[in-house]
């Protein structure tokens, strides 16, 4: 069973101070901001090379997102490796995987085509460099610290992209596309010299990790597909999991029509680019306020109502708002996605061991995909009902997705939290009850 924690524990709500005066999780997060900053430069700026090679403003979308739809796939196959080899390893092999690519396209000049495969190719192997990372997190910061933890991490990821667009796109101007990959590159560079030389050589067992010999001697592939069904299959597990993807993909479908929506009411040039940086506002805002100022318990209540905050003022667009109303109902929805904190706890709790590198980059993996199928899906919608309806669409199935978890538990918090006095629905479950506490 998993160890009950004491009440003062469990109220007690941490600071990001304390989440900071960890070494290794501040390592961790200096780098991650790093190289989202880095990532954001890298995105663009390879759109902006394919474009202006092809032409084709399909095969600038298409550069734009190869990034993300890959690593579905790579989480599925490749997965349990972010639970088998040690984390410096791993975390360093993939900072330096993505300058190497970077790096390749900035200098040689490939057809558009092997370009985009090399970009997919790191994709593939991005879940597990991200999975070893958090499950390092995972190991080194405690209660509502782990929590925090995320929270930063969230935060260094909405400032990570705005610095990073910003960026890359002074540096376009100034240096030209391959210039400025190769300033990617060189970020991606620093960051895994940092997590060489400052993160110890842990070992499997001191990060939470299980050499791959006591998964039996199943090969990569076949322990990540068998790891990956285990995890699915577990209800709390995966409604956690859906928890954490639906939301973010229905507003990602809705951001996706940002631009479109901000020309088709003719509002003034530069005004989509305001539009578009109210949602990370929002974000760093919301996650400021929650994670600083609630306890543990109250962020896990609030998560059914900050995701109908995230869908609801989406809805509004049906009506056709002006850039200042508009500009405010982004920044409410972006502020509701806060209510992710509230589920870092109970997903970490509902994981077994031996598999938690995996299950964060299965999260992760399959986050970024439904958000980039989000965009496709109602970017087909606008094109019958407008993308004022499109976006109002989005935004109320957002808001569905908030009843549903309401009706996971209708006579106690709508968060699942895996019970172990009972018997368990299937053998992912019961290895969750039979770990130890985090």
């Amino acid at each position: 069973m998993i160890p009950t924690a004491e009440p003062a524990q469990v109220n007690r709500r941490a600071t990001y101070r304390e989440v900071l005066a960890e070494p290794r999780f501040r390592l961790l997060f200096s780098t991650r901001a790093v190289a989202i900053t880095a990532d954001a430069m890298r995105i663009t700026t390879f759109s902006v090379l394919v474009f202006s090679a092809t032409g084709s403003a399909l095969l600038s979308a298409l550069a734009f997102g190869i990034g993300f739809i890959p690593q579905l796939f790579g989480s599925l196959l490749l997965g349990s490796l972010a639970d088998r080899l040690p984390p410096r390893g791993l975390i360093t092999g993939g900072y330096a995987l993505t300058c190497a690519a970077a790096l390749l396209i900035a200098v040689v000049r490939m057809p558009v085509a092997a370009s985009l495969g090399v970009v997919a190719l790191v994709a593939l192997a991005t879940p597990v460099f991200s999975g070893a990372s958090s499950r390092l997190v995972a190991q080194c910061l405690e209660g509502d610290a782990y929590v925090l933890g995320r929270s930063l991490n969230n935060i260094a990821s909405s400032g990570g992209q705005l610095f990073g667009l910003a960026l890359g796109g002074a540096v376009v101007a100034v240096l030209g596309p391959h210039r400025a990959l190769a300033v990617s590159a060189v970020l991606y560079l620093g960051c895994a010299l940092a997590v060489r030389i400052r993160l110890p050589r842990l070992q499997l067992e001191e990060s939470g990790g299980t050499p791959g010999g006591a998964r039996g001697d199943r090969g990569a592939v076949r322990a990540s597909l068998h790891g990956a069904s285990l995890l699915l299959r577990g209800r709390t597990v995966r409604r956690l999991m859906l928890a954490q993807w639906l939301p973010p993909a229905f507003v990602a479908g809705a951001e996706g029509l940002v631009v479109a929506y901000a020309g088709g009411h003719h509002f003034a040039p530069g005004w989509y680019a305001v539009l578009m940086g109210c949602l990370p506002v929002g974000m760093l805002v919301g996650d400021l306020l929650v994670g600083r100022l609630l306890r543990p318990p109250t962020r896990e209540r609030l998560v059914v109502p900050l995701i109908a905050l995230m869908g609801l003022p989406l809805v509004g667009f049906a009506a056709e708002p002006g850039v200042g109303v508009s500009s405010c109902l982004l920044l409410l929805c972006g502020f509701g996605f806060a209510y992710g904190l509230g589920l870092q706890r109970p997903f970490l709790d509902a994981l077994p061991q031996d598999g938690q590198g995996q299950a964060f980059g299965l999260l992760g993996s399959g986050s970024m995909t439904l958000q980039g199928v989000g965009p496709v899906c109602f970017g087909s919608v606008a094109a019958g009902i407008g993308t004022g309806g499109a976006i109002a669409l989005a935004g109320g199935a957002a808001a569905l997705t908030a009843g549903w978890i309401l009706t996971w538990q209708p006579h106690a918090s709508p968060v699942p939290v895996p019970n172990c006095s009972t018997g368990s629905e299937n053998d992912t479950e019961q290895h969750a009850c039979s770990s130890p506490a985090q």
